[in-house]
């Protein structure tokens, strides 16, 4: 698979990977890519994938993403070309399934399956050798596939409509084991993946032996690579060993960066110093050649060469000095750019906060659709911050539906006694259509336009990045978005629940949304399988749901290999 197009005249620098050109799989060369409203991308990127396991990284709108659709064929550069050598699969950060297939059709096998049972059935017609072409243990091949992602459950004959959303992700990636592709592209494969099916992945990526380029958040999944690319500013710097690896060198930079911050700020005061004392002298002097003119004491032709020297000579003077300042003020930018900017989520929210003991939540006999429930009673009081774990499909996602209103229990109630929001897994809560600043207008439509762009700066949306309409954010950005339209809302919400929030997250936005709740003074629920960053957020109860919601423990969290 190629792209091609002319030639970009302008072009980025890159460090290029250590592996010969004989053992590259994709190039990337001269690329420009700019999304429908203007907004540039990448502009003459340039980047070479080789043999192993790459983790890409870099902060939430880098570009991640739309590199991957791009080498994926799914987007066309602008300019540059995009080179692939061999078949490539791509399983993408949304995995959006028809409901009504079959898990053979998904995994692409059907017609294959169907000609063998024909064929066994005893139709010899030739249209089911073709189908089957040399693929006779296809059944066979799948069925092992399925098992290794932890899905021997799931028979081949079963709909979407009747697996979790983290199955669905796993049959996405089976049918991409199964089609042998020499390239395998992920794009945040661990979202909505519960620790038994996160294990399975993991499983799978280690022993992938072909090309592989993965772009995720999930550390422990990027402490499996080979190496890791990180695309910072339009470029890909390369760090050989895995993510902890790179953390260590990035931090060791940084360090490095900083001490240049320093040592070019100590230098650009020097520079202004002496261009001062410099223009002092040179002042100075033009006072007494103006004296010596004036009281005639040397003869005309001799003062007038004088000065015409001497104001060569301040010129060229000045012009020195005036160049070794705008360098050093260059050195200072470069030392500047190195550094990398990790700004943080501020909240300031008082309206938020929830006196403890409190009443805020009331569950009471609740059982809900697909069959979960909780038993008896459960109350949340004061603020306090819940941790809602359990597999893919116990029913998390319902339940927080049920409490926030969205959908109807079976039986039982579910009561809210303070305002509350909740944040989805698909971030459904933003207008596509609407600017940043206008989507959390619709949520506070008392607050003036200066109040709302005021508070969208604590979220880091400054200035033009509040007004970039939905559709154009990053994953990390519209998360951001979202969150700032639930928390500026009014009434301020008492009870925020978040599903899966870190999902489509890089490192720093995950640092960004612990700052931000650990300022939330209200009570928490947050279903996630992410336990890093639910002990980071100081949980102080965790509740499992299997079938019924029961307390458990951090040590109990973790589920059975089978």
């Amino acid at each position: 698979m190629s792209s091609t197009s002319s030639s970009s005249s302008s072009s980025s620098s890159s460090s290029w990977p250590p592996s010969s050109p004989s053992s590259t799989s994709i190039a990337v060369t001269s690329l420009s890519f700019a999304w429908p409203d203007g907004t540039v991308v990448f502009d003459g990127l340039q980047v070479a994938f080789g043999s192993g396991r790459t983790g890409l990284v870099g902060v939430n709108g880098s570009g991640k993403s739309t590199l991957l659709r791009l080498v994926a064929g799914e987007l066309t550069p602008s300019d540059g070309t995009v080179r692939v050598a061999g078949e490539i699969g791509y399983l993408p950060q949304n995995v959006t399934l028809d409901t009504t297939l079959r898990v053979d059709q998904v995994l692409g096998i059907d017609a294959a399956r169907a000609a063998l049972h024909a064929i066994e059935s005893g139709d010899t017609a030739e249209e089911h050798f073709t189908a089957i072409g040399d693929d006779w243990d296809v059944e066979e091949r799948a069925l092992a596939t399925l098992g290794q992602l932890g899905l021997g459950h799931i028979g081949l004959d079963r709909t979407i409509g009747e697996v979790s959303g983290g199955e669905s992700v796993l049959l996405r990636l089976a049918a991409l084991l199964l089609s042998r592709p020499d390239v395998l592209l992920l794009d945040e494969p661990t979202n909505n993946l519960d620790l038994y099916a996160r294990r399975r992945l993991y499983q799978a990526v280690s022993s992938w032996s072909g090309v592989l380029v993965v772009v995720s958040h999930d550390r422990e999944l990027l402490d499996l690579v080979d190496q890791i690319a990180d695309l910072h500013s339009g470029e890909v710097t390369w760090y050989g060993g895995n993510f902890s690896a790179y953390e260590e060198a990035l931090a060791v930079e940084q360090e490095a960066a900083t001490r240049m911050v320093r040592v070019a700020e100590a230098d650009l005061k020097k520079q202004k110093r002496e261009l001062m004392d410099a223009q002092v002298k040179l002042a100075r002097r033009k006072r007494y050649g103006q004296k010596m003119w004036d009281s005639k004491r040397e003869p005309k032709i001799v003062m007038g060469a004088r000065k015409r020297a001497a104001q060569e000579s301040a010129g060229k003077h000045r012009i020195m000095h005036e160049e070794k300042l705008a360098e050093a003020r260059e050195r200072l930018d470069e030392a500047v750019d190195a550094v990398r900017d990790d700004d943080e989520i501020r909240i300031d929210l008082p309206y938020t906060a929830v006196p403890p003991g409190r009443n805020v939540l009331t569950l009471s006999a609740l059982e809900l659709r697909y069959g979960a429930r909780v038993g008896g009673e459960f109350d949340l009081r004061g603020p306090e911050r819940i941790a809602l774990v359990g597999r893919n499909g116990a029913g998390k996602t319902t339940l927080l539906r049920t409490i926030a209103g969205e959908l109807r229990p079976v039986s039982g109630e579910a009561i809210a006694h303070v305002p509350l929001r909740f944040l989805p897994q698909r971030l459904d809560v933003l207008d596509d259509e609407l600017t940043v600043a206008e989507n959390v207008a619709r949520f506070a439509p008392g607050a003036t336009n200066n109040r709302v762009r005021a508070r969208l700066a604590r979220f880091l949306f400054r200035g033009a990045r509040a007004d970039q309409r939905a559709a154009t954010l990053s994953g990390g950005e519209r998360f951001r978005a979202a969150l700032a339209a639930l928390m500026l809302a009014e009434p301020a919400p008492q009870l925020l629940m978040l599903d899966e929030p870190t999902n489509n997250l890089d490192m720093a936005s995950v640092r960004q949304l612990t700052s931000a709740l650990e300022s939330y003074e209200g009570a928490l629920i947050v279903a996630s399988h992410d336990l890093r960053f639910l002990e980071s957020i100081g949980i102080t109860r965790w509740l499992m749901l299997d079938g019924e919601l029961k307390e458990t423990t951090t040590e109990a969290v973790g589920y059975p290999e089978d």
